[in-house]
């Protein structure tokens, strides 16, 4: 073993010996590696910072929440077929909170776009949310400051409202928004509340959480009417043990509110967090895959630039290595020597790319999302640069390992 070990370092040794005599060419050929590394260190950086992003964005969804909508979230197939459902309308609304027995939460809400105002400030197509106090059992948001809205709130019709932090930033800059009237529309409400950052869609194009309006829903009704008005109904399950025994009871309770025959279809949809990280993963899926073979198409050509400059150092090295046969080198010397060489090339890209990868990490958290170089991303590339040296270095290795001792000493 330990004359093994010695043979090794000094394989080692000589290979970085070799690199040091041909800087500027180690240099160069370590650019493809460099490139290579960065592509993969980046596009696994961005992935993660995706599904981050992806599932903060829905987190307030609630993973034990049922909703029920006109349309589904995810569509497939004819369009057309969803569009023309009948709307879901507040009535019905009522009748399945009556009609569910085993629910923790029944709460229906609707939206609409306004205009909001305070003194000089206005926003534009604000999404303005009409819901009910149990809003705060089906979503995982709480207010930052102040309160919620509570049930005698909806219950009188009160004119107040919770406000997301772009709002509160985009009205009221450094005042406290709290028990301040805004315009919504024609009809002023008082601020009681403002939530916490929750976050948007990001490049999935999901709701903004934190540039929206709630009030209570019976607020909505009597000042935007509720007249062809799209509601959507959360119901929150017992448990999440019982997800799906729910949905079955849910799909019952729904079908015989839209009063639906044993033949007819729902023409209404179940929707929950599952149905949209399963779209998320099937998309990234793809999006991933595509990146990876990119990825692989740089490392391959950086591999390519290794492997021939190997053989070029085999060439170059040719009397080099007849002399250290004819002492008594061994073939699996020569090899390991040459072997370390290209992982020694490959290394010293895969570091430099990772170095390069770290900044451009630093650059998305800055300006796009929240995004950094996990150990994953450092162990899968200092893993991916070794087998690039070993697969781009064992040709060359091997050819210079099968040189005959003769042949090489005459060679000029």
């Amino acid at each position: 073993m330990g004359v093994l070990i010695n043979n090794l370092l000094e394989s080692f040794r000589i290979a970085v010996r070799a690199l040091k005599v041909n800087k500027s060419r180690a240099i160069l050929t370590t650019l493809g590696i460099v490139i290579g590394i960065l592509a993969v260190a980046t596009t696994m950086t961005v992935s993660t910072g995706l599904a981050n992003n992806f599932k903060e964005s829905i987190s307030a969804v609630g993973s034990d929440v049922l909703y029920v909508s006109r349309i589904p979230w995810i569509i497939t197939g004819d369009f057309f077929r969803y569009r023309n459902r009948p709307r879901i309308d507040y009535k019905q609304c009522e009748k399945l909170a009556q009609s569910m027995k085993h629910t923790r939460a029944t709460n229906p809400s609707t939206g609409t776009a306004r205009n909001v105002k305070f003194r000089s400030q206005v926003l534009e197509n604000v999404i303005v949310i009409g819901t009910t106090d149990k809003q705060m059992m089906v979503s995982s948001g709480v207010p930052e400051h102040g309160r919620f809205f509570s049930a005698t709130d909806v219950q009188n019709k009160k004119f107040v409202c919770v406000i997301g932090t772009e709002i509160r930033e985009g009205l009221f800059g450094d005042l406290d928004p709290l028990q301040k009237d805004i315009k919504i529309g024609r009809h002023s409400f008082r601020v009681i509340g403002v939530m916490e950052k929750q976050g948007s869609g990001g490049f999935f194009g999901g709701p903004n959480f934190d540039k929206r309006i709630m009030i209570p829903i019976t607020s909505f009704t009597k000042a935007y009417g509720s007249v062809n008005r799209e509601f959507t109904i959360a119901v929150k399950a017992p448990s999440h043990e019982a997800m799906e025994d729910f949905r079955y009871e849910l799909v019952g309770e729904m079908r015989k509110i839209r009063k639906l025959g044993p033949t007819e279809e729902d023409n209404f949809s179940i929707n929950s967090m599952d149905s949209l990280m399963n779209a998320y993963n099937n998309v990234m899926g793809v999006v991933i895959l595509i990146g990876f073979i990119v990825t692989s198409v740089s490392l391959f050509v950086g591999g390519i630039g290794v492997m021939n400059i190997m053989l070029v150092s085999v060439t170059e090295r040719t009397r080099e290595i007849g002399i250290r046969k004819a002492v008594g080198a061994r073939r699996k010397m020569i090899l390991m020597e040459f072997l370390f060489e290209s992982c020694c090339l490959c290394l010293v890209g895969g570091l430099i790319g990772l170095l390069f990868s770290y900044g451009v990490a630093a650059l998305i958290d800055k300006h796009v999302m929240p995004a950094s170089v996990s150990l994953p991303v450092i162990l899968a590339a200092i893993l991916v640069s070794f087998a690039v040296g070993i697969t781009s270095g064992f040709l060359p290795a091997l050819r210079a390992s099968r040189l005959n001792p003769i042949d090489a000493l005459q060679y000029e």
